[in-house]
């Protein structure tokens, strides 16, 4: 079991395992994960039932992604001494809380979701969408209070999930009449989302324009050179503009040195930076932050017997973790229990 103090505040945070994770989890999540596991009890969920809301159809793909994911969290420097890794369909107590709460709230509230809106709409259900789609914001609702988190780093494109699943805990709260469960604060990094490497829209998985955490130095080369700058900067000597300029979102997430962008960004704006400086820039900064991360991974990844201990031991811890829960929330709500 992970050391932590018992007073410590809890975090519950996960990915869906539809792929090995890219720059945009590690920028959403997974930095803060590494950086605050020490001064809080983390649990890390790995929400393969939820994968499949949108992958009935191929469940092969979330059950051969479970380990790429554990494998990318304990690369970046997750901690199975401080963070309990765990598997979501192997946690019963999530299934019937997530029954519980879609008594306390309405389709129309999920619809409303904005975070619900974009993916419905980025994946083009219009009105087929799978009814564990539209209600995965209840599913995370009771995998975030089955833990009793109050702390969940995210994404910005995230933090409705929170405030739904904060609706549902007031819910419940009034319904038992004291605080049966506790509510939850989103931590969102600096850069809440990181864009495309196109600049269209968020760096996703299913769109195939992410830079994964694995990539070879060919990979993030050939990604970099792809990203978008400004398209009026056809000289070296032309002015151009640093909003909406890829490279410059990705350097102010990744380049340690804070002094040299913003001395990049006033030449680029004034003119007499080229593109192509600045992208060899960004390629520098990015392998150097991969490199160790692929190292780790690729040297994990002889090793997954150990993997898959890590994760039945964190999954074993928070089985018991979250039948408690469940049965404090049965007990709440004046439920029929048999002994």
């Amino acid at each position: 079991m992970p050391h932590c103090e018992n007073f410590a505040p809890i975090i519950l945070t996960g990915d869906r395992p539809t792929g090995p994770l890219h720059l945009g989890h590690y920028v959403g999540t997974l930095k803060n994960r590494v950086a605050m596991q020490r001064s809080h009890r983390q649990f890390v969920l790995i929400a393969d039932a939820q994968g499949l809301t949108d992958n009935a159809d191929n469940p092969d793909r979330i059950r051969r992604n479970v380990i790429e994911v554990c494998l990318d969290y304990l690369a970046v420097g997750v901690d199975p001494a401080y963070t309990t890794i765990c598997l979501q369909s192997s946690l019963s107590a999530l299934n019937e809380l997530t029954l519980f709460y879609l008594n306390y709230v309405t389709v129309a509230r999920l619809e409303r979701n904005p975070t619900i809106k974009d993916e419905i709409r980025t994946r083009g259900f219009g009105r087929d969408i799978p009814a564990g789609f539209l209600c995965y914001p209840v599913a995370q609702a009771a995998d975030i209070t089955a833990f009793k988190a109050t702390v969940v780093p995210v994404g910005d494109d995230q933090v409705p999930i929170i405030e739904q699943t904060n609706e549902i805990v007031r819910r419940i709260n009034r319904q038992a009449a004291r605080e049966v469960l506790p509510e939850a604060k989103a931590v969102v990094p600096k850069i809440g989302r990181l864009p495309s490497i196109d600049g269209e829209g968020k760096m996703s998985k299913s769109q195939g324009n992410a830079i994964y955490l694995s990539a070879s130095r060919h990979e993030i080369g050939t990604a970099v050179r792809r990203m978008y700058t400004d398209p009026g900067h056809l000289r070296i000597s032309d002015p151009g503009k640093v909003e909406g300029n890829v490279v410059f979102t990705y350097l102010d997430a990744f380049d340690p040195d804070v002094d040299a962008v913003a001395d990049l960004k006033a030449s680029y704006r004034h003119g007499g930076l080229g593109d192509i400086a600045l992208k060899q820039r960004l390629e520098q900064v990015l392998e150097t932050l991969i490199t160790p991360i692929r190292e780790r991974r690729a040297e994990l990844s002889r090793r997954p017997d150990d993997v898959i201990d890590v994760l039945r031991q964190g999954t074993q811890t928070s089985r018991i973790v979250t039948q408690q829960t469940l049965e404090e929330l049965r007990e709440a709500l004046g439920l029929f229990i048999l002994a």
